[in-house]
């Protein structure tokens, strides 16, 4: 015999609901539980893309007639453990794989025949005589990092820490990279690299080197603020970590928010291929 309670419509609809609402609980939980692990796998590697980005995707094209490929302070000091600077970059470098990132750009730009530019860090005995500094200037004054004898002499300049990477120099010495003139704190405002490109014809610049959130981010706002379309590679640059902070997240999230784009050295080497 039926139980006339269970057929009262109010009594159904009240099931339907906790059926309902036991379902959407679920739901919610299992999205709680994939947050979760999503958060915590973020957690583990902060610089990991955002999953649910919000800022608007890249629109850039890479055009190969206007582009070029510049490199910031491919040096010793920066990229070598016999660098000065080694004991606080070197995890960073290590990390992200990023000498041989950018060797494998200076190798792709050079077998498309693009522009290719690097923008070195010197300072002579004359820079010593400086006033004042900031931070990382005092630093560097310091320890003697990039230090030459003079503008117009050569001599300890080899395998000294202001020299390029050894595997850098069949690149950079082939009589057609672009070197400009050193840049003296951090941005090319200092130096003649948007003359050299302009000059070119260049206003888009594949952009990587070293440090992240100093000489690299320094040129890539110049870069934005003269009118160039600018992508950083992200994996192709590196900074120190250090009690005061990281300096390549922090750079990171200033590359996401001011580039108009940021890409991978995969993502670039496609990109070559696929324009050349």
């Amino acid at each position: 015999m039926c139980d006339n309670h269970d057929h009262n419509p109010e009594n159904v609809s009240r099931r339907a609901a906790l059926r309902g609402g036991v379902m959407a609980t679920a739901a919610a939980a299992a999205t709680v539980v994939g947050g979760t692990a999503a958060s915590a796998a973020n957690a583990a590697n902060p610089y990991a893309d955002p999953e649910n980005p919000t800022l608007p995707p890249s629109n850039m094209k890479l055009d190969l007639s206007r582009a070029a490929l510049v490199v910031t302070d491919p040096q010793i000091d920066f990229l070598s453990p016999k660098g000065v600077t080694w004991a606080v970059v070197g995890k960073s470098v290590t990390e992200h794989n990023t000498v041989e990132n950018i060797e494998t750009l200076f190798k792709t730009a050079k077998a498309a025949q693009m522009t290719v530019a690097v923008s070195p860090h010197y300072y002579y005995p004359t820079d010593h005589g400086w006033k004042f500094e900031g931070t990382l200037e005092k630093l560097m004054h310091k320890i003697g990092m990039f230090d030459r004898k003079s503008a117009l002499d050569l001599e300890g300049f080899e395998n000294s820490g202001a020299d390029w990477m050894p595997q850098y120099k069949k690149y950079i010495d082939d009589g057609e990279t672009i070197v400009t003139s050193p840049h003296k704190v951090y941005g090319n405002d200092t130096n003649d690299l948007s003359l050299q490109l302009r000059k070119r014809g260049v206003d888009q610049v594949i952009l990587s080197g070293m440090s992240a959130n100093l000489c690299t981010e320094s040129h890539m706002r110049e870069l934005v603020e003269q009118g160039f379309e600018v992508a950083v590679v992200k994996d192709a640059t590196a900074a120190a970590i250090v009690p005061e902070g990281d300096g390549y997240l922090a750079a990171l999230t200033n590359f996401r928010f001011v580039a108009n784009a940021v890409w991978s050295t995969e993502e670039v080497v496609e990109k070559i291929r696929t324009a050349s």
